[in-house]
């Protein structure tokens, strides 16, 4: 498994024709985060890199939870007995400032604006114990809770003056790389008990007395349920410096999941955050561009929303005043694998993306041109088929995935895991399934194809579209041969069965000998369910029950 990565990156350099429009005070916040595997060796990214996501549009960088400054205040200005000096929770956090002051300093150089993502709420485990805070400080209601919370955000701030605001989450808390903190939230939706009184302590800190920015997520809290959101956009005085953050559809980032309902709701400024990599969807190992999706509808969308209804992020970001623009990762999401040693495909969709949000007048296709031959450096006739190409890809995800009506439940693969699909009763439904899968792979064969006709300047890329777009077959095979498979069960009929499993036997050879075709493959994924967040049983225990069931 690859830890540290050495990217085949794409050029840094843009011609003047690609390069980002010059700053202006009224843009949309444009703003990228790179979300590390918790707890793993961070991989390395261009990303990273405030020159690069300033040439590509953006216009502010947000930096990942252990990256928080949160975790970065020594508290000695409010009790020295919290981190004494020495002691091996002092130099931690006395590492980690340094390492957040050098990064807020190089962003600011290339004239970012500067935000951290943070779990809330989030103390040192020592002010925890001496205070007595372990059954009352997921409260933000409590007022011991409250107050070592303002206390907070103040030593944040005044240690960290490059900081332009804080970009808050209740949803999760994640304490993988935060070895001296406890974090917690009490009712994480319930608008009355948490999100009311949380946002009320933040803003007035943040916003009021310190004119900084606060993004709060609505992730996992209030973001599915209007009635709720409504209650809490209610109850909460608008503030120049209080935005919403929404992602673009209702809970993970999976193709398939409903448009998001409370875009455009409410009084607040909503931020609309996208997932570039996808981790339900190969991480950029495989083509899967998104971007066009985002901005102008998903075809699994646009069908079931009556035309009055805002559709898309472009028809928000053009009709409604409440968008405030948009946030991307770049990369990252999830757990595990794959790991991927070329950041082509999320860097398409991020490219697009990050422009767009800029002025959302423009066209996602005049963009994609623009990427194509300004970048990439293709004529006109490849720069089409390039275009197909990257449209094929979001066509077969979804079949290959959930099925145009999310037939099946997005979880059964994620990261580089695979897990038995939940997969429908109703006769017809199922066998609409299976269509849509053999037409995945009839789709990724049209991908594979068109990735050795198109004629790259750069015989890097050249490869890399090749063999990802080989990978994405192979891999989509395996699903197709996995669920007719599953379709069948043990009881299937004999003849059926052997012809799947020596598609499944077959797609799994020619997917394992992408690696020594090209150093610039993915890493793949393994014959095992996902080791975090999968659902039902991996695929390998399934495939073995079956064949067991078979051969007697």
């Amino acid at each position: 498994m690859f830890h540290r990565l050495r990217l085949t990156c794409l050029a840094i350099a843009y011609s003047c024709a690609w390069a980002a429009p010059a700053a202006s005070p009224h843009r949309p916040l444009v703003l990228d985060m790179v979300h590390y595997n918790p707890g793993e060796a961070r991989y390395e990214t261009s990303y990273e890199n405030p020159a690069v996501i300033r040439e590509m549009g953006y216009n502010g960088k947000v930096y990942f939870l252990f990256d928080s400054p949160t975790l970065a205040v020594n508290w000695e200005s409010v009790d020295p007995d919290i981190f004494p000096a020495g002691s091996p929770g002092r130099a931690w956090v006395d590492e980690v400032a340094t390492r957040i002051d050098a990064e807020h300093a190089a962003a600011k150089a290339q004239g970012l604006s500067v935000y951290a993502m943070s779990d809330l709420i989030l103390f040192p485990k020592s002010l925890i114990d001496k205070y007595k805070l372990g059954d009352t400080f997921g409260d933000p209601r409590n007022h011991k809770t409250e107050k070592f919370l303002r206390l907070l955000i103040g030593q944040v701030f005044d240690h960290f003056p490059n900081l332009d605001g804080l970009v808050v989450r209740i949803g999760e808390t994640y304490l993988h790389d935060a070895p001296f903190h406890r974090g917690k939230i009490n009712q994480r939706e319930d608008a009355d008990q948490t999100i009311i009184p949380l946002i009320q302590i933040l803003r007035d800190e943040i916003c009021v007395k310190r004119n900084k920015q606060l993004i709060f997520r609505t992730w996992m809290s209030f973001d599915t349920n209007v009635a709720r959101y409504l209650k809490i956009s209610s109850a909460i005085e608008p503030h120049p410096n209080l935005v919403f953050g929404v992602k673009h559809c209702e809970n993970d980032f999976h193709r398939g999941n409903a448009f998001s309902k409370i875009i455009g709701q409410g009084r607040h400024p909503q931020l609309i955050e996208v997932q570039c990599s996808r981790e339900y969807e190969g991480k950029g190992a495989y083509p899967n561009y998104i971007a066009r999706g985002v901005i102008d509808g998903f075809e699994e969308h646009l069908p079931s929303l009556p035309s009055e209804h805002i559709r898309s992020i472009g028809e928000f970001a053009r009709k409604n005043p409440l968008y405030a623009g948009l946030w991307t990762w770049t990369r990252g999401g999830g757990w595990g694998g794959p790991y991927i040693k070329n950041e082509l495909w999320p860097d398409l969709n991020a490219a697009i993306l990050a422009r767009w949000a800029l002025d959302p007048q423009q066209d996602e296709a005049v963009l994609f041109q623009n990427y194509s031959t300004h970048k990439l450096g293709l004529d006109e006739p490849n720069a089409k088929k390039f275009r197909r190409l990257a449209l094929l890809s979001a066509d077969a995800v979804l079949r290959g995935k959930t099925g145009t009506r999310r037939e099946i439940s997005p979880w059964w693969s994620r990261d580089d895991g695979i897990n038995k699909p939940d997969l429908p009763s109703d006769a017809k439904a199922l066998q609409r399934v299976l269509d849509q899968q053999d037409e995945a792979v009839a789709l990724w064969r049209e991908i594979a194809a068109l990735a050795r006709e198109i004629k790259f300047p750069d015989v890097n890329t050249a490869d890399y579209v090749t063999v990802s777009s080989d990978y994405g077959l192979h891999l989509y095979r395996i699903y197709q041969a996995f669920v007719h498979l599953c379709a069948l069960g043990e009881k299937g009929s004999p003849d059926e069965l052997r012809t799947w499993f020596a598609a499944y036997d077959s797609a799994w050879a020619d997917y394992r000998k992408l690696p020594a075709r090209s150093p610039q493959c993915a890493t793949l994924y393994r014959e095992a369910g996902a080791s975090v967040g999968g659902v039902g049983p991996g695929l390998e225990k399934v495939i073995e029950k079956i064949r067991k069931a078979a051969a007697n």
